[in-house]
């Protein structure tokens, strides 16, 4: 009986491994620019149905084994879904706890039809009118609208911020680094958009036209979070897993609508259950310094006061911690402790966090600074090498602050404020 089980699971493992070669087949197929209805056909009657799973483990061995970068995989990502569209399996779970008000899966998408609603009803209808009268009144409408729509970078950031980290422990990398290199598209189209209109210079087909492409890929979006993304992750994660998500997504923030209730299912999460710090909570105690002793509590309050936001990575390039001032500068969830630094930036930016941290580890550098304006300040970041007595690499240490208060500092002040 083992044998005849054994050479089941062969045969099924065999034709996973065969639909996958397919899979990939046709992918580069479309990559060597043969049309989408040509490849959907052989699609449709080579394949059929797909699984998400099968999606996910596609798009892997697409950069891992193939070595096609993430941003080929990206440019074909649009093209793909629509292959895929309307041949995903449905998944049937005996649990659907994310039909309940409060979890993140259904505030994902209760926020996807707000999305869809903007964007397809309201701003399609704004484009006719102003493709029609580029009138002060219909711009200015059209402005409204894309400022709006840019609310879905912290329907996007949840996303990035939570749910990827819990995928990347299952070993899920491939459709977490696409997704956010399409994110960061539709972020920057939307800004592009917003900039056409604010310096509108006559030309409202080009508006159109972008603004239409814009749309769309938001559209693509809505499709692959609901028919991929989720799916795959209400098949991998635990449920203490989706309260910890929850627990933190009011930090990062919604998109267009928030949840009317908190999220309490049958089984609430144990105390002491990890919260993504990945130990039990920490017991109240003493640190002994060379300069001093501070209990646990005075320390974190000390560091949670600096005027400035703190994250430390160690020599293993994983987020260890992070500060949690009053007003910090970029979004940080705890779900980012524990997971590799360079999963916490968008793609196009990894390239240079590998060179900063090479440096670093090689000694060629002891520190970095960048500056960057962003909205009403101006981001002072800083990059330390931190080192032991040797001289041996510990991690590195980000301090990031809003210097513009310092810019504009004059003369003196010796004084007590009244």
């Amino acid at each position: 009986m083992s044998e005849l089980i054994n050479n089941r699971e062969e045969g099924i493992s065999a034709h996973r491994t065969a639909r996958i070669h397919l899979l990939k087949e046709i992918i580069k197929e479309l990559h060597h620019g043969k049309s989408v209805e040509e490849v959907k056909s052989k699609f449709n009657q080579a394949v059929g149905e797909i699984s998400v799973d099968e999606i996910s483990e596609l798009e892997q061995v697409l950069m891992q084994e193939e070595g096609i970068p993430v941003t080929e995989v990206q440019r074909l990502c649009s093209v793909h879904a629509a292959v895929f569209k309307g041949s995903i399996q449905d998944i049937h779970r005996a649990h659907q706890s994310e039909e309940q008000p409060g979890h993140p899966v259904f505030t994902f998408k209760r926020e996807n039809q707000e999305i869809d609603r903007l964007a397809n009803f309201k701003i399609a209808l704004h484009l006719d009118q102003f493709l029609k009268d580029q009138g002060e009144a219909n711009r200015l409408k059209l402005l409204e609208d894309f400022s709006l729509l840019y609310d879905v970078d912290k329907h996007y950031s949840r996303k990035e911020n939570l749910l990827f980290p819990f995928l990347e422990k299952y070993g899920i990398y491939g459709p977490t680094k696409v997704m956010w290199a399409v994110d960061d598209g539709i972020r920057m189209g939307i800004k592009e958009v917003k900039a056409k209109l604010t310096d509108f210079e006559g030309n409202a087909q080009s508006v159109v036209d972008l603004a239409k492409r814009v749309l769309n890929e938001v559209t693509e979006m809505i499709y692959k979070e609901e028919h991929i993304l989720l799916p795959m992750a209400l098949e991998k994660l635990t449920e203490d897993e989706w309260l910890q998500i929850a627990a933190q997504s009011e930090e990062v923030g919604y998109c267009l609508v928030a949840p009317d209730q908190p999220w309490i299912p049958e089984r609430a999460a144990e105390p002491g259950a990890d919260q993504g710090l990945g130990s039990s909570p920490l017991q109240e105690g003493y640190i002994r310094m060379s300069t001093g002793i501070l209990s646990v509590k005075q320390m974190e309050s000390i560091l949670n006061h600096l005027p400035v936001d703190l994250t430390f990575i160690d020599e293993h390039d994983i987020v260890r911690y992070f500060s949690q001032g009053k007003e910090r500068i970029f979004v940080r969830a705890k779900a980012v402790i524990g997971r590799s630094v360079q999963n916490c930036h968008p793609p196009q930016s990894v390239h240079v966090v590998n060179q900063l941290l090479a440096d670093f580890k090689a000694g060629v550098k002891d520190a970095e600074d960048f500056w960057i304006p962003v909205k009403d300040k101006f981001v002072y970041i800083r990059y330390f090498a931190v080192r032991d007595e040797e001289g041996n690499y510990l991690g590195t240490l980000e301090f990031t602050q809003n210097i513009k208060p310092i810019q504009e500092l004059t003369g003196q002040k010796r004084i007590l404020s009244p």
